[in-house]
């Protein structure tokens, strides 16, 4: 049996793979995962993941544990592997789809990678983590302001409200601007929705391949998806489990 763990930004991930096949998924919310479970030793970060009840002490005493995400270099387990984000994405994406060449697009909660993939390996790939503006907390801030629930901001994507402004701060004032103008709610958000897609396809252009996988908690947005594949003209391949993608990754990874 194999655990995978990606340690993100807005979820904790797992995953437990056995005879090759995934047996258990579960996340936490980030800080109350922390707040619950963690704790400084020796200035090290350290997790007691046999009080969060989801594994027996066999299991984890002979389980072979392997961690991304960005909790990743501060964890003092003894005998973990860890291994970087992109190489946990890349195996998980290739795990869950059997491909061996495609485009990877993972959209985390405040960062965003594009990754080029030949032969099941990683080729080539490029990393926006500098500005949360293409991420899930973009979009998690302007459902907020729109005064909508996430699942409904990622179902719109007729007749967006142009929205021009690339940076995430400057583009919630242009978005509160555009409320007061009176355009309905599903518009704004299809707006919102269509600012995402144009700030990844600069990054999608410089690793062109027949297949695109999207993961990340972004992928679970009908209205991303559409939007994206009527900008590159491909169908998106979105994975079974495309939050849980790093945590499989890690789980698979050899």
């Amino acid at each position: 049996m194999r655990i995978g763990i990606d340690l993100g930004s807005r979820k904790v991930k797992f995953s437990v793979v056995d005879n090759g096949a995934v047996v258990r998924l579960a996340d936490y919310d980030t800080l109350g995962f922390y707040k619950r479970f963690g704790r400084i030793v020796d200035e090290e970060l350290s997790f007691d993941l046999a009080a969060t009840g989801m594994f027996a002490a066999e299991e984890l005493a002979s389980a072979a544990l392997v961690v991304t995400g960005y909790g990743r270099n501060t964890l003092d387990f003894k005998g973990v592997k860890v291994v970087s984000e992109i190489r946990a994405h890349v195996a998980g994406a290739v795990f869950q789809t059997g491909l061996k060449d495609f485009t990877l697009l993972d959209m985390g909660g405040q960062d965003t990678k594009v990754a080029l993939v030949r032969g099941r390996r990683l080729d080539d790939f490029v990393m926006n983590d500098k500005c949360a503006a293409s991420s899930g907390r973009y979009l998690e801030n302007m459902a907020s302001i729109l005064e909508v629930s996430l699942e409904e901001l990622t179902s719109h994507w007729e007749d967006p409200v142009p929205l021009d402004t690339t940076c995430g701060i400057f583009g919630e004032s242009e978005l509160i601007g555009q409320i007061l103008r009176g355009h309905p709610v599903a518009r704004l958000c299809a707006g919102v929705n269509q600012t995402l897609v144009k700030r990844v396809l600069p990054m999608l252009r410089r690793f062109p391949s027949p297949h695109l996988v999207l993961t990340g908690g972004v992928a679970r947005g009908g209205a991303f998806v559409r939007m994206l594949e009527a900008e590159t003209g491909s169908p998106v391949i979105v994975p079974e489990h495309p939050q849980h993608n790093g945590a499989i990754g890690c789980a698979v990874i050899e």
